[in-house]
């Protein structure tokens, strides 16, 4: 999707702001949104996998499902 951008100069032509049209601006807000979950998700996928690797060496108390759970 191409933005419709427009600057907003001060007098010495420097660039101070833009300006979106409001679709443009939702559908910002929106892709935003899913990039930040996947993200979210992305990092507690590697703390768990980290988790792991500390379990199998014995470096971390394994957790039953049931306290997993109940943590929740």
């Amino acid at each position: 999707m191409e933005l419709n951008v427009q600057y907003v100069n001060d007098r010495d032509g420097n660039i101070q702001a833009v300006q979106i049209p409001i679709k443009d601006w939702k559908w910002l807000q929106s892709k935003f949104k899913i990039f930040s979950q996947e993200l979210n998700l992305k990092r507690d996928l590697v703390e768990a996998f980290g988790d792991v690797k500390l379990m199998q060496k014995g470096l971390q108390k394994k957790q039953t499902l049931t306290d997993f759970l109940n943590e929740l």
